[in-house]
């Protein structure tokens, strides 16, 4: 590795968690960063360290609330006019990742102005984890280093030593990467075929495949109300399954999914640490990704390829 003198590791306010445990994955300290909040909602962010002609990695995931975000741009933005070598945001959590296209008139793409306001601020790489579309990378100009949360979710799998296992997409649209796991592991995939009345309602739903007798996984990227994760429970423990689990990269776990969870059939729902969960469900374990990010800390350092990483 390079000498580790040539980079820093800054987090933000709420990805605080998650950067320490990188840092001490590196072998490095947290560097010295000052966030003032002010009466009026307005804060400022200050180094208190230089960081002339360093590479500074700034961990922070943008889930709600937009503060997140604000304080992420206000790093990078300081970072530039401390003339920082390179600034390379570290998000585990890419905020708005849902917004990657215009599902009905007169709407904004809120993943692609998300871009294109880092790279105005002066970002030169994005480093992520599991964004909801793969295509929402090509939004950037400046490099994208796009990680996977099967990385760590795939290897505990594994650990459980399941018989008859069944993978399982909640819906259509994640068949895709329910489909690599199923893959991975060499077991039969089922797809979940879903209507909504509205956002986060769903209205109808149809199992797509056998699960009767099955101890069945289902894959997800983000749980958010927990609706159509336990819907799918409930549905495919009703049709026989043996038990249903869960696992999904980022635990957004909003408004009433405690409950959901909670009042499910499913046994447990396995997040990373992207987003911290302080509510205490017992059915909820974290894994976390931390290693897996100063990896590709050190890696980037030091301009090595970062492939070798990916399990699927």
């Amino acid at each position: 590795m390079n000498d580790p003198n040539s980079f820093l590791v800054f987090s933000g306010t709420k990805t605080r968690y998650l950067a320490e445990k990188i840092c001490q994955s590196l072998g490095c300290p947290l560097g010295k960063l000052q966030i003032t909040h002010f009466s009026d909602g307005e804060f400022s962010v200050s180094y208190e360290e230089s960081i002339r002609g360093r590479d500074v990695f700034l961990v922070q995931s943008t889930f709600p609330s937009s503060d997140n975000f604000m304080e992420l741009l206000l790093m990078i933005d300081a970072a530039k006019r401390a003339s920082a070598h390179t600034i390379n945001a570290v998000m585990p959590y890419f905020g708005w990742a849902r917004q990657d296209r215009k599902d009905k008139p007169r709407v904004s793409i809120g993943a692609k102005l998300v871009a294109d306001i880092l790279s105005v601020a002066g970002v030169d790489r994005v480093i992520t984890m599991d964004l909801h579309a793969d295509q929402i990378q090509g939004f950037f100009d400046v490099p994208v280093d796009h990680l996977y949360a099967s990385g760590v979710l795939l290897p505990y799998l594994q650990s459980l030593h399941l018989d008859n296992l069944v993978i399982a997409s909640p819906d259509v649209g994640g068949s895709k990467r329910a489909n690599t796991y199923a893959k991975y592991l060499g077991v039969p995939l089922v797809l979940c075929n879903k209507t909504r009345i509205r956002a986060n309602v769903v209205d109808t739903m149809q199992i797509i495949g056998d699960v009767k007798g099955k101890n069945v996984v289902i894959v997800d990227d983000i749980v958010d109300t927990a609706g159509t994760i336990t819907k799918a429970a409930d549905l495919m423990k009703a049709e026989g399954a043996t038990s249903v689990r869960a696992c999904a990269s980022h635990c957004v776990m909003s408004g009433p999914a405690n409950d959901n969870v909670m009042n499910s059939a499913l046994e447990e729902i396995v997040f990373t640490d992207s987003i911290p969960y302080t509510n205490g469900c017992p059915k909820v374990k974290q894994i976390s990704v931390a290693d897996m990010f100063a990896e590709t800390i050190r890696r980037v350092v030091s301009n090595q390829s970062i492939s070798s990483q990916y399990l699927v």
